[in-house]
């Protein structure tokens, strides 16, 4: 039996996907829309999107704690599969609490989330010290937001868990919406242009 030979069929390149979806400017746009008016809801119905927020992580939480103890139950030797097992059983544990609890794992998460920036923050601080002249007042200044954003919340905790989350979910989808928006516009000028 023979197989034809031939050149290898070569994968389409960026510019050429892009060509792909230029007539579908008009979705990006209006997905980008979407997404940029439920990121204003969130900020406008702050402790609803909080909530939405603990919600998703705790959903989250049970997935891989379900994975996790099914790949307990696979584990080749003892050790493995107990750990593995109490460790997503602990994942399914904490994310039916959060499901069950919203507002305390708001609380929680979001002294979490403080103290996790906080630290962000001076190590950032600390990696900028040690860099080049180009890179190092960058880095450095962003430690330093990272790390005051950290302690604002932190200072602010518990009465700020009711809506810190629900702000960072309703900026990040205005954000990532604005993208998609600007992203779309990209498009439907790259297809002006192309017909000039």
């Amino acid at each position: 039996m023979t197989f034809p030979v031939g050149p290898a069929p070569t994968p389409p390149n960026l510019g050429t996907a892009i060509e792909r979806l230029r007539h579908r400017w008009g979705w990006f746009i209006g997905f980008g829309a979407l997404v940029a008016l439920m990121g204003l809801l969130a900020l406008y119905l702050v402790v609803s999107a909080t909530i939405a927020s603990v919600f998703t992580i705790a959903i989250f939480m049970i997935i891989a704690g379900g994975t996790e103890i099914a790949m307990g139950l696979t584990g080749q030797t003892w050790s493995r599969f107990f750990l593995l097992i109490i460790a997503g059983l602990l994942y399914v544990v904490g994310g039916a609490f959060a499901l069950a609890q919203p507002f305390l794992a708001a609380a929680v998460f979001t002294l979490i989330l403080g103290i996790a920036l906080a630290v962000t923050g001076c190590m950032r601080i600390y990696i900028g010290t040690h860099l080049g002249k180009p890179t190092r007042t960058m880095v450095i200044l962003a430690g330093i937001v990272t790390a005051f954003v950290g302690l604002l919340i932190v200072l602010g905790w518990p009465t700020n868990s009711f809506f810190i989350l629900g702000i960072l979910l309703g900026l990040d989808l205005l954000f990532w919406g604005s993208s998609w928006i600007g992203f779309g516009l990209r498009l439907r000028a790259q297809g002006h242009a192309s017909h000039l």
